[in-house]
């Protein structure tokens, strides 16, 4: 049969329907799904030894003759055992697999084997344990024709589903690596010379089975650069789209800037001021800005975005900031009042409206919704803080020059078009800056973000004392018990993180606080079970009636409805609550100066750089602050990264120390940024991405057209996936 790169998986040889599904869930489904699915490891089995020379433990060839082979029955394990005696010139080795009863048909004294795999001793001397073997095929002339698929050779292993092996993979392989020549080569000639690259068909041949280990590496360099320079130029490609599109000039009001500076209440920080004078040269040009300020928490981000905005109202634009989540967009909302008091500024989520500078005169709530969306449209009010609701099809906007976009590192095309189509300023898109609590390595930065300029906020506002973090023992517990109920007196709030929001037993759901001091009585509320899992509503109630029951505790999570957990947080802000208990809702931007202490229960659950987003949660003031990490594991990798934690307060050391331990998918939730469709290349080939980066940069797309039309493919597969 001929074969083609779209003919079907099952009409290959020794295919049938039930493994043609199996491959299937393997997402192989054709001869060119199968040349694109890439080994995940090797086997070197290249050393081909004589029987003298083997040695214990090592992974070798052994080319022999077979003097005996049978099946015997186990008496110890009840399986049977096929015994082999292998000879060449220098020796004998005996050969033992277990439960293959087949092996005594396919293999036949007089046979000349490959045997691959790894060699012990006993009593009896050397053996090997069920190798892979291979018999040496000679063709009608009795030549030896030597092209091993298992054995002797650098030997690939694949990620496989239950039902397939190792063998039917390389021998599907076998059969279509042939057709790698019919593959074309995507990158022009100038990119594959300079990067140094060999071309895409023999890479694909050499990926499977490679004739030597400098073989492999170019394949493996090969196949890893076309990944990461697929992100690159869709990087480029938005990159260049911006530029062909025109932004308001928005030019640097120096003096009035200067006041701006003077008037703060604190100094800003060496980064601080950098960042800012990148952001406002951005906004000095007449296309779009596209600009990422990443900061580690509680580096003073807000105050450089609000000179940014401050600027852009000055050149008599509008200026929009959007949040993730309602708390969020309300707490820049009194932020921004407190930075710009003399601007006219508008709060406008799903739930919640506000303005500030205008007297709304709209009597209903449904009503007042709508005149502030009017006077939006009129440019009345000149700084727009919201959720995504900003992005409905009714909110038009007078003028608009500057969205900064709060912790969405991915903000999508679609919305950024919706913006553009309502921002009232014909034939000008604004300028984008998006701010980051996340620290990103710089590798991970280029490869995700390759199209955004970035600006850094390493340094901490002067007066911040660095956080206390302790991993606490479980036989410690009720003294930090008592230590958090010390911190309560002083007027201190706390902070409980669970993992979970309920346990798996089924926790009754109460909602709103408890505590002998809400409305002058006490709840009598009692889980149906008790038990050790760390949730939201089992910790709640524990501390609200064991161990706390002085106090006022307080719950938030997810599931809670809107209004429950605005509610909740106005509590807590206010200092009605001492203790909250929480799980990751808290994770990002809640600013409470007032807490003091971040108790995290099953701290080993979450990575390290979600521990350092919930520690930032404290020490948000001039008060010392603590970090209690509370965990039961054993696992000494977990108590390991915990201590690093422990021991460092530095975002970026810990982004990094955590994305050698788990990778990106993990830590940062890329899979939709087309990370986790990497096969080969990782965060760690760092020279690689630079490289990317670089040949990416500037690519006329007009002259290589093949390079856009790969990129579209690329999206189309992501998207589908």
């Amino acid at each position: 049969m001929s074969l083609a790169l779209d003919t079907p998986i099952a009409e290959l040889n020794r295919v049938g329907r039930v493994a043609a599904k199996r491959l299937q869930h393997l997402r192989v489904e054709t001869a060119r799904d199968l040349l694109f699915y890439f080994p995940f490891r090797y086997e070197d089995f290249s050393r081909v030894v004589c029987v003298k020379d083997v040695r214990d433990h090592e992974a070798v060839t052994v080319k022999g003759k077979i003097e005996l082979i049978a099946n015997k029955r186990s008496s110890r394990q009840r399986t049977i055992l096929t015994e082999a005696l292998v000879a060449d010139d220098t020796g004998r080795l005996r050969v033992v697999w277990f439960g293959q009863p087949f092996i005594a048909k396919n293999l036949r004294v007089g046979d000349m084997v490959y045997l691959s795999g790894s060699v012990s001793s006993d009593m009896f001397g050397r053996q090997m344990i069920s190798p892979a073997y291979e018999r040496e095929i000679r063709n009608s002339k009795f030549e030896i024709r030597n092209s091993t698929t298992h054995t002797a050779r650098i030997v690939p292993i694949y990620s496989i589903t239950a039902g397939l092996t190792q063998k039917q993979m390389r021998f599907l392989l076998k059969q279509v690596i042939d057709l790698a020549k019919e593959i074309e080569e995507w990158l022009p000639e100038e990119i594959l010379d300079r990067a140094d690259l060999i071309l895409l068909p023999p890479a694909l041949r050499a990926i499977h089975f490679p004739a030597d280990a400098d073989e492999l590496k170019q394949a493996e360099r090969r196949l890893k650069f076309d990944e990461l320079f697929i992100l690159q130029l869709r990087a480029e490609m938005i990159r260049q789209s911006l530029k062909q599109v025109k932004a308001p000039a928005l030019h640097f009001k120096e003096q009035e800037t200067r006041a701006f500076v003077a008037s703060l209440p604190f100094i800003l920080t060496k980064d601080q001021k950098i960042a800012a004078w990148e952001i406002l040269r951005d906004l000095e040009k007449a296309e779009p800005m596209n600009r990422m300020l990443e900061g580690d928490v509680g580096s003073g981000k807000t105050v450089v975005a609000a000179m940014a905005l401050y600027n852009c109202v000055l050149n008599g634009y509008q200026g929009v900031m959007l949040a993730p989540t309602e708390i969020l967009a309300k707490q820049h909302f009194g932020s921004l009042e407190q930075l710009l008091p003399e601007w006219k500024l508008a709060l406008l989520t799903a739930e919640e409206l506000s303005a500030i500078g205008y007297r709304l005169s709209a009597k209903f709530t449904r009503g007042k919704r709508e005149e502030l969306k009017s006077v939006i449209a009129t440019g009345d009010i000149q700084i727009v803080i919201g959720t995504h609701a900003l992005l409905q099809e009714d909110v038009h906007f007078h003028r608009l020059g500057l969205v900064v976009v709060d912790e969405q590192q991915r903000f999508g095309v679609d919305q950024r078009q919706a913006l553009r189509e309502r921002a009232g300023a014909p034939g000008l898109a604004p300028h984008f800056l998006s701010m980051s609590a996340t620290p990103i390595p710089r590798t991970l930065a280029l490869t995700l973000y390759g199209d955004l300029d970035i600006s850094l906020i390493k340094e901490k506002p002067a007066g911040r004392k660095e956080i206390k973090t302790r991993v606490v023992e479980p036989k410690n517990r009720e003294k930090a018990y008592q230590f958090i109920r010390e911190q309560v007196r002083t007027g201190r709030q706390c902070f409980v993180i669970c993992p979970l929001i309920s346990n798996e037993q089924g926790t009754r759901h109460y909602g709103g606080q408890a505590g002998n001091k809400e409305n002058g009585e006490t709840r009598n509320l009692k889980l149906e079970i008790w038990d050790d899992k760390k949730s939201v509503l089992s910790e709640y109630e524990k501390l609200s009636q064991k161990i706390f029951p002085d106090l006022k505790v307080g719950y938030l999570h997810g599931k809670m409805k809107l209004k429950e957990k605005d509610e909740t947080m106005k509590k807590f802000v206010a200092g009605e609550l001492d203790i909250l208990v929480s799980t990751s809702v808290v994770e990002v931007g809640v600013d409470i100066p007032n807490a003091s202490v971040m108790m995290i229960e099953d701290a080993e659950r979450f990575g390290l750089a979600q521990l350092h987003q919930f520690r930032g949660r404290v020490g948000r003031s001039e008060q010392q602050s603590y970090g209690l990490l509370f965990t039961a594991t054993d696992s000494q990798k977990a108590l390991e990264r915990l201590s690093y934690f422990e021991k460092n307060t530095d975002g970026f050391k810990l982004a990094e120390y955590d994305l050698a331990a788990r990778g990106p998918g993990e830590v940062y939730g890329t899979a939709q940024s087309g990370m986790m469709n990497f096969k080969l290349a990782s965060l760690r080939d760092t020279d690689l991405i630079k490289l990317a980066r670089d040949l990416a940069r500037g690519i006329d797309f007009v002259k290589h057209a093949t390079l856009k039309e790969r990129v579209k493919e690329w999206e189309r597969i992501v998207h589908l996936e």
